[in-house]
């Protein structure tokens, strides 16, 4: 049986996703202070990457490291609003949810910095 709210297939598809996508970054951007935070964080970095003498693929493991915070901060925010829209009341297994989305973000981020530290200052 096929859900009534599935998307047409094809390049239809491929427009809803891109749509529904769009979406999903501006509410990011209009609720979620840490995820405008890590933004600005991002295109202050991007510059850096093009100037330093790093080879190739350090750039990309570099910006891709940004994107990476970036992805798992969004899936952060989704597990946070989700577990809101079930209840607000305070129950333990909705704070571990939370928790364990916010360390996701927060090795994302040690990762950033450990790959940043190890391709400019690494030898």
């Amino acid at each position: 049986m096929s859900s009534p709210y599935k998307n047409p297939t094809g390049w239809v598809h491929v427009l809803y996703g891109i749509r529904h996508g769009m979406a999903g970054l501006r509410a990011a951007w209009q609720y979620e202070d840490a995820f405008r935070q890590e933004i600005f964080v991002a295109c202050c970095a991007l510059p850096i990457v093009y100037f330093c003498t790093v080879s190739l693929v350090g750039k990309v493991v570099m910006v891709a490291s940004l994107f990476l915070v970036l992805i798992v901060e969004l899936l952060n925010s989704a597990v946070e609003a989700a577990v809101d829209h079930t209840s607000l009341a305070r129950h333990r297994l909705a704070k571990r949810a939370k928790d364990i989305a916010s360390a996701a973000v927060l090795l994302s981020i040690v990762n950033a910095v450990v790959v940043w530290v190890m391709l400019l200052y690494g030898t």
